[in-house]
């Protein structure tokens, strides 16, 4: 078998339980773009078993520890268990994550499902050779009548791999429709954007609508997926983005769920924001759901001062006794950052706030304990006291 030697930081950080490896740990690799490789220790000591990648920086991928190697039957079992789990969950959804990758023990494989179909991304040089065979699985455990190959994103140019977009089985049609609770969907999985839907706000969209009421914003809305979710609690809706293709997506969406009492509007939310201030306006619950504002470390002075922003705009357009529902998808924003800029933001715009919730992405997204990179999604559903 291929092997790759590590330094002794490297096995360091494998047993303090962190399943990637990077270039700068791996002393020697003996192995082909994709390969499993013995992984060895600086000592000899076989330490378990990685996919390995001759081009990213992250070297090795754990599939298993110990000198046990992994048989042929690790993929399909492991996607077994990552399908028994969301089965476990009772999720009232037909849109949802089945492989959250590196939190399923399938490193660098995303499977998502919409309805009968399957869209997949293979973000590693080891999957994605291996995609053939964990598309048979698939099958084999689900009978899909499709599964889709998103490989289209950035991620995979860094794994020296290429972008495309293909049916990998049956046929998957332009459009497909899907339920979230009482809110149906078309999901355009060949285009839009991740694999056609943001899934992992799914909980916290229900959460939000314990608390909504009255008039409601919903800055950054993409789909409207916050304000389709809210609009039933709500007497109006007021949903935001930039892109006039989303504004159309929130508009059809709103009609598709007989829902009269949403308006949405092709507008930059910063700009929005501060109009709507201008013009006294208020709210008596506000969502933030930005896209990343911090994709790597030396974007996160700039995206601080983002949410700090947004917030103190949010914060001073939200009523007494309203609530705030905040979310930041940065990884490289921790939580705490993101808790003291928004307090920041709430100290500014001389508001008495309180936490009522704080949360993640769903559980359909599992987060492993050693593992930080997997806890991306940061949601707090905050209330004005005055």
């Amino acid at each position: 078998m291929p092997t790759a030697t590590i330094t002794r930081k490297g096995e360091d950080r494998l047993r303090a339980g962190h399943p990637w490896i990077y270039r700068s740990d791996v002393m020697d690799a003996n192995a082909a773009p994709g390969d499993i490789v013995a992984v060895v220790g600086p000592r000899g000591r076989t330490l378990g078993y990685a996919l390995f990648s001759d081009r990213s920086e992250i070297v090795l991928r754990m599939v298993a520890h110990g000198d046990d190697a992994p048989g042929d039957a690790m993929w399909k079992d492991r996607l077994a268990a990552a399908i028994a789990y969301r089965d476990s969950l009772a999720l009232d959804a037909t849109a949802y994550r089945l492989v959250h990758g590196e939190a399923d023990r399938l490193p660098s494989l995303i499977v998502d499902r919409y309805g009968d179909y399957l869209v997949v991304q293979a973000l590693s040089q080891g999957i994605d050779r291996r995609l053939p065979d964990i598309t048979a699985a698939l099958v084999e455990l689900l009978r899909p009548a499709g599964i889709l190959a998103r490989n289209d994103p950035r991620v995979r140019l860094l794994e020296g791999l290429d972008q495309h977009v293909e049916a990998l089985h049956g046929e998957v049609p332009p459009t497909i429709d899907v339920r979230e609770g009482e809110v149906r969907y078309q999901v355009d999985p060949w285009r839009g954007q991740k694999t056609g839907l943001f899934l992992d706000q799914r909980e916290n969209r229900e959460a939000a609508m314990r608390y909504a009421h009255g008039r409601v914003l919903d800055a950054f809305s993409y789909n409207g997926g916050f304000a389709l979710a809210l609009a039933r609690r709500a007497e109006t809706v007021l949903a935001v983005d930039i892109s006039e293709d989303a504004v159309a997506r929130i508009k059809g969406n709103a009609t598709r769920n007989r829902l009269t009492n949403i308006e949405a509007r092709a507008m930059n939310a910063f700009d929005e924001l501060r109009e709507l201030e201008r013009v006294g306006a208020a709210f008596d619950t506000i969502v933030l759901d930005p896209p990343a504002f911090a994709k790597n470390k030396a974007a996160v002075r700039k995206a601080l001062s983002g949410y700090k922003e947004i917030n103190l705009r949010a914060l001073k357009l939200l009523k007494p006794g309203g609530f705030l529902v905040t979310c930041s998808c940065s990884y490289n924003v921790s939580e705490d950052a993101f808790v003291a800029i928004v307090a920041e933001a709430a100290a500014d715009a001389r508001a008495e706030v309180s936490v009522v919730e704080k949360r993640a992405q769903g559980r359909d997204h599992p987060i492993l304990l050693n593992v930080p990179e997997t806890y991306y999604l940061k949601c707090l559903i905050l209330r004005k006291l005055a």
